[in-house]
């Protein structure tokens, strides 16, 4: 017996369906994710930390859940919503239903509701708070909850600006993902070392970086310098993760002890974001965000158009055009260029430091479940630690 959901935006817009995965209220920013492929993915992703996602895909659930694609240990997202959940698993691979999935690890969902719709209201008006309430926290003693307590209630949720979240979702203790050969056996040296600073990482991260034979070092959000020079590193990442970048000031100022030492570094995503404050730049956050595994982003040094994967509402704030100084104490850090661009709405998408060795881009070069346009970027980031140590 199907029960009744429904979906109260902050504006105060609603949506009613049936509730899907767990039931009870969940709290958080919604946003829409356009990708086709990848839920799994998406739903164990930590950037999705504190959100409620949306997919713009009508089917969602085909295949199940699997036990060899998750991004994490578990269900990150803060609420889900789809439209047309499938009515029976079909894969090899899959071993439990989406829905059971879900209900299990407590993430309250909503289906049935026009996703296009709802899309459509959050491309025009931006993000914003929701509320996702079912079961029990719709109804009492038979009677359905007033929509005003149902807003009030939504809008008493913190915002997503201002949030510093990555210590949320950071491992608690550091581990070491090893190096492997061509033949994906370990490695007894690796060709390089690098300190991961985690601040939602992904598995598939240190995994793509551990099969060009480097050794990953993973470490808390909280680590200090003094702990990532401890692993004698040849570079420094930073991961992807979820929350206000600007609110992230340990992370920051972690990040210019890096540079400072000119220790080679590399970040996506939030740590894109980081490099770019670190650097002296602003960051503000977008109206509806990039999240999705089809934006087209332009390499401006080689015109190369990739197709990238995302998952980011804030972005840098820096000029699109020409070497920059990085504001940042009179420019100590140097000469800057905006490496890569959106083609949708010419967001900043990379930065690339000329007088010291760092980049970073703002989409998902790991990119699980695809596409893997942008792999070549840990190529990169081995040839700069390679570059560097040679040149000492």
């Amino acid at each position: 017996m199907t029960q009744a959901a429904v979906l109260v935006l902050e504006d105060g817009r609603t949506f009613t369906g049936e509730a899907y995965g767990a039931t009870g209220t969940t709290l958080g920013e919604i946003v829409f994710n356009t990708g086709m492929t990848g839920y799994q993915e998406t739903l164990t992703d930590p950037s999705y930390h504190r959100q409620i996602v949306v997919m713009t895909a009508p089917h969602v659930g085909n295949t199940g859940v699997n036990d060899e694609d998750p991004e994490s240990g578990r269900i990150w997202v803060a609420g889900y919503v789809v439209r047309d959940p499938a009515r029976r698993a079909s894969s090899w691979r899959s071993r439990r239903t989406l829905d059971d999935e879900l209900a299990a690890q407590g993430v309250v969902g909503i289906s049935g509701i026009d996703t296009r719709a709802l899309t459509r209201h959050l491309r025009e008006r931006g993000v914003m708070r929701a509320g996702v309430f079912s079961g029990d926290a719709l109804a009492t003693d038979g009677e359905r909850r007033p929509t005003d307590d149902l807003l009030a209630e939504v809008r008493s949720a913190p915002a997503m600006a201002g949030a510093d979240l990555a210590g949320e979702v950071t491992t608690q203790e550091a581990y070491v993902v090893e190096p492997l050969g061509p033949d994906g056996e370990p490695l007894a040296e690796p060709v390089a070392t690098v300190a991961a600073v985690d601040l939602g990482i992904k598995a598939m991260t240190p995994q793509r970086m551990a099969e060009r034979g480097i050794r990953v070092h993973v470490l808390p959000s909280t680590a200090s310098i003094d702990e990532v020079l401890a692993v004698q590193p040849d570079g420094v990442f930073f991961s992807n993760g979820p929350g206000d970048p600007a609110a992230a000031t340990h992370e920051i100022e972690l990040l210019r002890d890096v540079l400072d030492r000119r220790i080679p570094f590399f970040g996506i995503c939030y740590g894109n974001q980081l490099l770019g404050r670190a650097l002296g730049f602003g960051t503000y956050k977008l109206g509806y965000g990039h999240r999705g595994v089809n934006q087209p982003v332009v390499d401006r040094a080689t015109g190369k158009v990739e197709i990238t994967a995302h998952n980011h509402g804030f972005a840098v704030d820096a000029p699109l055009d020409g070497e920059t100084a990085a504001p940042h104490d009179g420019g100590r850090y140097g000469r800057v260029v905006v490496s890569h661009v959106d083609l949708n709405d010419d967001v900043v998408e990379g930065l690339q430091a000329l007088d010291l060795p760092a980049f970073s881009v703002q989409y998902h070069p790991e990119a699980a479940a695809g596409p893997h346009d942008a792999a070549y970027l840990f190529d990169r980031f081995l040839d700069l630690m390679h570059d560097t140590k040679g040149a000492a």
